[in-house]
């Protein structure tokens, strides 16, 4: 059997120490480890890491090509919600991230989804019971209930979401949570209705609230909802109960960083190196009883090496043994991913837009920067004839949902504050969860426009503006590009700009965008059936109070 050696300084982070050593690997797995007073190699060898939350579509990638370019930082497998897929195309969605993360040694951990769709108060594609739940958690390559987004079922006692619960605590398979601004009692009946974590804390409070009813904390660092500085005290006080996170992350920050970012701010912040790598590697593979090596004898071989604790740049990435990035390079092959979609949408005129003014007061979203909670604004609407039209010297900009399963669907249209776009329109069919096209527009036409690019792409996101049409096309059930990571990255950084250059000065108005339609995230959002409030959980007036 063949021997391969790899030398280095050793951090243990299960024993939480640090020495000169070789680790010795055969057949995959890690056959000894041995203390070396001069080893021959340079470097801090150490876990590979794991991100505890993360939709992989978000990345705008299927499984394999987001494996490509995530092994560079450091990352050998994830925790994965399918459910944006899932809305989408159902289990045959699941299926089918499953089969192409198969195509990669990166270890994918898929869980099965719990929200589809996530409220009734929207069109998604596909809809997965208690029956189809379970059948995914019968899998055994299925490994936990996905995050819980219904908590007002949770709580209310709704049969359908406890069977679900019932189903991962029957297995032992746990449940993930999602509960936004949950505290009090409230949070403590979530957690004992067998909830074990949460990764929407986006107060201090709230997330020692969680802890406090049992639950573990995801902080999250990604495109769109950014919470690490206000939750790292918790890798002072409670690091054996942290994991870190991205939950969405577009591809033009993938290409620069994944977790090991989050490690870099933990130890600038002066957190304990081990606590800090625990938080990125030991703790989701403990909570969700992951086949990921630890870098102890007899575990598969997956790690990492780094420059230092000072730089802390990955030079090289093992999974099970095999090298698969180095210096910067992913050494894993391009696969040629298959096509799945499901989109009926037909091209919309100008008019499919305009707003008959029912009064002089719009309730209007108001988008925040780096977060995907949204505020709620009442504002004088401004009124051009018998019309309500946007207004761009207030940022009041329009805002629409086109249902993209029914062709006739007439659509949903409502007014945002935020995202400051001074003329032009962006759209997308990554549109959280159900992935309807949402758009934000200075104009009826340009809404169109916008609009119709994706529908022409049969997915993608757009943005319209200065006499152009700029389109990424995501033909992979209208959430996925089939192109390189690379190449994908490098589009969805023009788009980004392109968007930044028509006047918003949101840091990723795209991905904010593709949440303007969730509604479990309170306060306003908009779906295809119209303006909702999550706090309220009820539909609202555009006019009026």
């Amino acid at each position: 059997m063949t021997i391969q050696r790899v030398s280095g300084r050793i951090v243990d982070v299960v024993n939480r120490t640090e020495f000169p050593g070789t680790v010795e690997i055969a057949g995959g797995l890690i056959r000894r480890i041995r203390r070396d007073a001069r080893p021959r190699g340079r470097g801090l060898i150490m876990p590979g890491f794991v991100d505890a939350h993360i939709h992989i579509e978000s990345s705008l990638l299927p499984p394999a090509e987001f494996a490509r370019m995530a092994v560079v930082h450091g990352t050998v497998a994830t925790v994965s919600d399918p459910h944006e897929i899932a809305n989408v195309l159902g289990v045959p969605g699941v299926d089918y991230m499953i089969s192409d993360g198969r195509r990669t040694p990166f270890k994918f951990n898929f869980g099965a989804p719990s929200c589809v769709p996530a409220t009734d108060r929207e069109t998604a594609g596909a809809r997965l019971g208690p029956r189809a739940v379970d059948r995914l958690l019968a899998r055994p390559e299925i490994r936990f209930l996905s995050e819980v987004m219904n908590f007002p079922g949770v709580l209310g006692r709704d049969p359908d979401v406890l069977s679900k619960l019932a189903a991962a605590l029957r297995r032992g398979k746990p449940a993930d949570g999602h509960a936004p601004g949950l505290r009090g009692a409230s949070a403590r009946a979530y957690a004992d209705a067998g909830i074990t974590t949460d990764h929407e804390c986006f107060t201090l409070a709230e997330a020692k609230g969680k802890l406090r009813a049992g639950m573990k904390i995801l902080i999250r660092e990604g495109s769109a909802a950014r919470n690490f500085e206000a939750l790292a005290p918790l890798l002072f006080s409670n690091p054996d109960r942290c994991m870190f996170c991205c939950d969405d992350l577009h591809p033009d920050l993938l290409a620069k960083g994944h977790l090991d970012a989050h490690i870099r701010r933990a130890l600038a912040l002066g957190v304990d190196r081990f606590d800090a790598l625990a938080c990125a590697s030991v703790n989701a593979v403990r909570h969700y009883g992951l086949p990921v090596g630890l870098l102890q004898e007899g575990d598969p071989a997956d790690f990492v090496v780094v420059d230092g604790w000072r730089r802390f740049r990955v030079r090289r990435t093992y999974l099970d043994g095999r090298l698969v990035a180095r210096e910067g390079r992913s050494l894993l092959p391009r696969r040629r991913p298959l096509i799945v979609n499901r989109f009926r949408a037909k091209p919309r005129e100008a008019s499919d837009f305009a707003v008959r003014a029912e009064g002089r007061t719009l309730n209007a979203i108001v988008a925040l920067d780096g977060q995907l909670v949204t505020g709620a604004d009442r504002v004088r609407a401004r009124v051009v004839g018998d019309m309500a039209e946007a207004d761009t010297g207030r940022d009041l900009l329009k805002i629409a949902v086109v249902n993209r399963y029914v062709a006739g669907a007439q659509p949903a249209v409502g007014f945002v504050r935020g995202f400051g776009l001074r003329r032009g329109a962006i759209a997308s069919s990554v549109a959280h969860d159900s992935h309807n096209i949402v758009a934000v527009g200075a104009s009826d036409a340009e809404l169109a426009e916008a609009v119709n690019a994706v529908i022409a792409a049969r997915g993608g996101v757009s943005v319209v503006g200065r006499g152009r049409c700029r389109i990424l096309p995501l033909p992979i059930a209208g959430l996925m590009a089939a192109g390189a990571g690379a190449d994908v990255a490098r589009r969805y950084t023009e788009l980004d700009r392109a968007a930044k250059a028509l006047g918003s000065r949101l840091a990723a108005p795209l991905m904010t965008l593709s949440f303007m339609a969730l509604l479990v995230i309170p306060d306003l959002k908009l779906s295809d059936l119209g303006l909702f409030s999550g706090t309220r959980w009820k539909f609202q007036p555009l006019f009026g109070r």
